[in-house]
């Protein structure tokens, strides 16, 4: 067996539902789940329609690039969205089955196993995939804290110049899950030259870039900010998209990955043999979900209406902060998150997800401790009430 796997940690949802074992909660209160990211507002009837019209497709072996329809819709979408004057539906832009699947093998891809030690950088906490991804690519994963004090930026001198030297890759995470933290110019200028300096990828997640909550500012991508710095063909960068939280559809499994073409060669040759290839009605349906924005225009408004009805209720609590953009508020308790969260669970009947969980200690530090994060994910009355409840679960506590 791959000894690689004995280094996997459990996911966060197993750890917590072993911290519930035993747990009953308040039987008088219907039960509010905020613990996953999944999005619960129906899925579009035009992507569910274009599924239907071409189930036909299911008797064809698909393509592992895609099909030039839906890589020209998505190039079309980047442009858009981003100001993009160029970006390539031939060579630069790759669909995938979901973000998740692509950001795993990216790094299988990209690690050079043949180099002493090869570090992969990961933000922390972070999304759980980069550090199996890095672990399995036999990388050694290196943790940059986000922390309150700093607004929970990336402080990217908290590593060392003999840790850079190893790092063949980076992920970064923007909207950031959990923290909501979106990256601005500045930022991103640091990280290019970091990147130039010692020639590793960044590996840009911005699956959460579609809600935000001023329809005049949206948040910044990377492809824009290597843009904006003269940084033709967007050298060692690739970005992550998808279509679950834009379009509320996790199950179809529909993103894609858009930057350095030479990268994108290489990774379409994993790919080939991987065997992961987009579905005809999949890859149909994605090509009406990039060519609408009103769905999602919408979706956008359904989290803003949950967000003030929570923050209404919760803008006073301490701990409590609104984020930059996504779904989730990334709270300070101030005692330990796994305690607090199977107290709010027997007590309020809601289940929350320990921060420490979606983090790793690193220096002496689990920047997840203490925090936890709550998904705003269900209908706006459920996290209206759940709120409610959180504030008077914390108001009783502290």
């Amino acid at each position: 067996m791959n000894p690689d796997l004995d280094r996997l940690q459990s996911y966060p949802f197993q750890k917590l539902n072993t911290l519930l074992q035993g747990a009953t909660p308040n039987p008088q209160l219907k039960p509010v789940s905020l613990y996953i990211g999944e999005p619960k507002h129906p899925t579009p009837p035009l992507i569910r329609q274009s599924l239907i019209d071409n189930l036909d497709g299911l008797a064809v072996y698909p393509s592992t690039l895609g099909g030039e329809g839906l890589r020209v819709a998505i190039a079309d979408w980047l442009k858009q969205r981003y100001g993009l004057k160029q970006i390539s539906a031939q060579n630069e832009i790759i669909p995938v089955n979901g973000s998740r699947e692509a950001l795993y093998a990216f790094a299988q891809t990209i690690i050079d196993r043949s180099q002493p030690q090869p570090a992969v950088v990961v933000p922390n906490p972070f999304y759980q995939i980069y550090e199996g991804a890095a672990l399995l690519a036999g990388a050694e994963p290196q943790f940059l804290h986000n922390l309150p004090s700093i607004n929970f930026a990336l402080d990217y001198e908290q590593l060392s110049d003999a840790v850079w030297r190893r790092t063949q890759l980076i992920y970064v995470c923007s909207p950031g899950n959990p923290t909501g933290r979106v990256m601005d110019m500045d930022e991103w200028k640091v990280l290019f030259d970091l990147s130039d300096r010692y020639g590793f990828v960044i590996a840009s997640d911005e699956c959460y870039s579609e809600i935000y909550f001023d329809e005049a500012k949206p948040p910044i991508g990377a492809l824009q900010a290597a843009q904006h710095f003269g940084r033709d063909g967007y050298p060692r960068l690739v970005v992550f998209s998808s279509l679950s939280k834009r379009s509320n559809a996790p199950g179809m499994r529909s993103g894609f990955v858009a930057g350095d073409a030479q990268i994108l060669k290489k990774y379409l040759l994993y790919r080939t043999y991987q065997g992961c290839a987009m579905s005809p009605p999949i890859h149909a349906a994605s090509i009406a979900a990039w060519n609408d924005e009103a769905h999602v225009v919408e979706n956008r408004r359904l989290y803003r209406e949950k967000f003030a009805a929570a923050m209404q209720l919760l803008g006073k609590t301490p701990g409590v902060r609104m984020p930059d953009a996504g779904f989730y508020l990334w709270i300070d308790t101030g005692r330990d998150d796994a305690q607090f969260t199977r107290e709010f669970y027997e007590q309020f009947n809601v289940t929350v997800l320990p921060g420490s969980y979606l983090a790793r200690e690193a220096r002496g530090i689990n920047p997840g401790r203490h925090f936890v994060r709550v998904a705003l994910v269900a209908s706006t009355a459920e996290c209206t009430e759940a709120a409610r409840r959180l504030a008077e679960f914390i108001a009783g506590t502290r």
